[in-house]
């Protein structure tokens, strides 16, 4: 079943354009996975029935015929060419207005790709709610750096982060799909009850589980102090930008004071602007070198 916060993962070699496919449609690749197949394509030919040219012209010929009939001991005759022709146009009309049930080009598209990358996505349902919370847990800190605008603008190595942050999350999802799986089997085999010299055996298996979950919760830790680093950079970064803004009006302050005879009110605040700025400008950089020193933890 679906977990809340948890969206369809795809490993980061897909084709961005099939990623967002398959992102797109998680409750079809769910159907997909559960056996549904789309019906086959029917060829055009089949599907249509004569042209509408055709029975345009054929029009005038129907009518006529028609008309001749009912002169002649043939006038029943005459109403059954009519309504032969009435039921042709309706289907006609009918075959326009209406979209075959199995003419579903994006519902084939996702199940071709869905075929052809199989194995390389995860669905919500493949983790359970724990696994799920910790995978939730991962994307928003991925998220975290990779929309931040110190990120944008190069003050973190962006191009590292595109391609290392996008295997971390498939790594970390193709690892708790595989240990929510086996607490599932672990959950299943207890329920049917153990037998004394068996649970001797089943501790260890447990002791796997959680020392495996453990390792994963230490890969989303560090994530997440990665991400934190990220933040206060990007909290320092904001900063930056308003002071700047301010020095860049204080010509206007100044002139202000001198024009109404107050300079020597100037209050020291504004002398300060420059300070404050270099202590900022000081905060971003211990921010930024702290979020690398994170990032290269991540890569080892």
């Amino acid at each position: 079943m679906p977990r809340q916060g948890v969206g369809v993962v795809v490993d980061p070699t897909v084709p961005p354009e099939v990623a967002g496919m398959l992102r797109a449609s998680s409750a079809l690749l769910s159907r997909i996975r559960s056996g549904w197949v789309p019906p086959p394509a029917v060829p055009p030919e089949r599907r249509r029935g004569p042209s509408s040219v055709v029975l345009l012209a054929a029009t005038p010929l129907v009518v006529a015929v028609m008309a001749v009939l009912l002169d002649t001991s043939l006038a029943a005759l005459g109403f059954v060419v009519l309504a032969m022709f009435v039921v042709i146009v309706l289907v006609k009309i009918a075959g326009i207005s209406e979209v075959p049930e199995d003419d579903r080009p994006h519902e084939r598209a996702v199940y071709e790709q869905a075929r052809w990358y199989a194995g390389r996505y995860l669905l919500p349902g493949d983790f359970d709610e724990d696994a799920a919370r910790v995978l939730a847990r991962a994307q928003r800190a991925i998220g975290t750096v990779l929309r931040s605008h110190v990120n944008a603008e190069g003050l973190l190595d962006d191009a590292r982060n595109a391609v290392i942050l996008p295997e971390q999350e498939w790594e970390l999802a193709r690892l708790l799909a595989k240990l929510s799986a086996l607490r599932a089997e672990h959950r299943a085999l207890l329920e049917r009850g153990v037998a004394p010299e068996v649970a001797a055996v089943v501790r260890p298996l447990e002791n796997a589980l959680a020392g495996s979950e453990a390792a994963m919760l230490a890969r989303v830790e560090a994530l997440e102090r990665y991400a934190g680093y990220v933040a206060d950079a990007e909290r320092a970064y904001h900063a930056r930008g308003q002071i700047e803004e301010l020095r860049a009006r204080l010509p206007r302050y100044e002139e202000l004071l001198a024009e109404s005879g107050a300079d020597a009110l100037a209050v020291p605040e504004i002398e300060r602007l420059a300070e404050d700025a270099e202590d900022v400008e000081r905060a971003l950089r211990r921010s930024v070198t702290s979020a690398h020193e994170a990032f290269r933890y991540l890569e080892s």
